[in-house]
């Protein structure tokens, strides 16, 4: 019955469903052959949905919808072009410092790619640079979003296992800046090699300018992260803090936000977040036949006797996380393997903060890569250009977030000592 389980899910999968779609049909073809009643589907559904934490969810995605439509995405690539734009390459650099910038505000990949891709694909474009790099820069410094606190993913891995939502942020905080500059040292023999052009350094004044003119976004960020590090409230409230400044910004500081509008954020919000939890739901159900039929158990041995190495255990996790990444989304693979893969890395010694912080990288990776590459398919719908050529074009980002990525794994404070030190540990 457990491989039917797995037979269902995946014919489901390359078939084209939708994740949720696929764990749910699977798990009720399961529950149906073993003669579960099926009452179970909407209790372990409300179980993984009934955590308080969850709601740092719509709330950070409503504060970044709110930020966007409030004119936040304009005055935040100003103050990066302004700041950046004299490099060699300078849209490009701009775009990544602007993804850096906008994952303190969104914690989305998905909604970085498609916010500053719909301005700066076009933009890079225009000034002469080859559209598939424009469209593989901008997927690839949209991974900075979910690293850089605050975080979706982040969110799950505490709700998931416990794990301190506000230590999980602080995590990535490092990782995130070392996967931005690495980025930008790609972009920067990318365009010397092919002659795209830069723009001229802009005076101090004007520097100024574009900097107060993105203040309140840069602010944002900071207020979350002080807020939680300091006590003053948790992840949940933070979230909700988060909106309601916002919409101060939007309505009466960049004077871009209306009421009128405010329904239609709000429903985009409502149906985001929907998606979300219902595939939290879903997936819940799922982990919970896993977990009775012991199939993280059997994953674990099965990994343990491979090796008992610390360090052979963090490659053959991140060998499998980047194979589950290529055609399966984010959450979704986090939901069904991070429990298992976390007992894992505990029975080896490894700190659990620092193994989200690998599983997320993994999966962010993920998503510019094909078959199921999100990132990919939303920056190829704005510039155009074929997910093969974006994925050619993207291969030298690709290699150095997996540098990146064998740093975090193998130098562990670059996750643990920023929340270890702030946190007081």
């Amino acid at each position: 019955m457990v491989a039917m389980l797995f037979i269902v899910f995946l014919i489901l999968l390359f078939a084209g469903l939708p994740i949720a779609f696929c764990l749910g049909i699977s798990s009720l073809v399961y529950l149906w052959m073993a003669g579960i009643p099926l009452i179970v589907i909407p209790q372990k559904m409300y179980s993984g949905i009934d955590v308080f934490v969850l709601l740092c969810i719509p709330g950070f995605i409503l504060a970044g919808n709110l930020m966007n439509r409030g004119g936040i995405s304009d005055r935040i690539i100003r103050f990066c072009n302004a700041l950046v734009g004299h490099i060699q390459g300078g849209l490009a650099q701009a775009n990544i410092v602007a993804s850096m910038i906008f994952a303190g505000i969104s914690g989305t990949a998905v909604a970085d790619t498609a916010s500053l891709g719909a301005i700066l694909i076009p933009a890079m474009k225009k000034e002469g640079y080859d559209a598939e790099f424009s469209c593989a820069v901008t997927a690839a410094s949209s991974t900075i979003g979910p690293i850089i606190p605050p975080s979706m993913p982040m969110i799950i891995a505490g709700t998931l296992t416990g794990l301190s939502v506000g230590r999980l942020f602080l995590a990535g905080a490092i990782p995130g800046v070392l996967l931005g500059l690495g980025l930008m040292v790609v972009s920067w023999f990318i365009s010397k090699k092919r002659n795209y052009p830069k723009g001229v350094k802009v005076p101090r004044r004007l520097l100024l300018k574009e900097f107060f003119g993105a203040f309140w976004a840069l602010m944002l960020t900071v207020l979350i992260l002080y807020g939680i590090v300091g006590g003053f409230f948790s992840p949940t409230e933070a979230a909700m803090v988060a909106c309601v400044y916002a919409v101060l910004v939007g309505m009466f500081v960049y004077k871009e936000l209306t009421l009128k509008e405010l329904p239609a954020v709000i429903l985009e919000t409502a149906i985001t977040t929907a998606s979300i939890i219902v595939l939290v739901g879903l997936a819940n159900l799922f982990a919970w036949i896993l977990t009775s039929e012991q199939i993280p158990q059997m994953v674990a041995d099965l990994l343990l006797s491979i090796t008992s190495n610390k360090y052979l255990i963090i490659l053959l996790i991140n060998l499998l996380l980047l194979f589950v990444g290529t055609f399966m989304e984010t959450i979704a693979a986090l939901l069904t393997l991070f429990p298992t893969l976390l007992a894992v890395a505990l029975r080896v010694g490894i700190d659990p903060i620092h193994f989200a912080m690998i599983a997320v990288l993994n999966l962010m990776i993920g998503l510019t890569t094909p078959p199921v590459g999100v990132c990919l398919f939303v920056a190829s719908s704005i510039g155009k250009v074929s997910i093969s050529r974006i994925a050619r074009a993207g291969l030298p980002f690709l290699a150095v977030s997996i540098f990146v990525l064998l740093l975090v794994s193998y130098i562990p404070a670059l996750s643990t000592w920023l929340p270890n030190l702030l946190f007081n540990r």
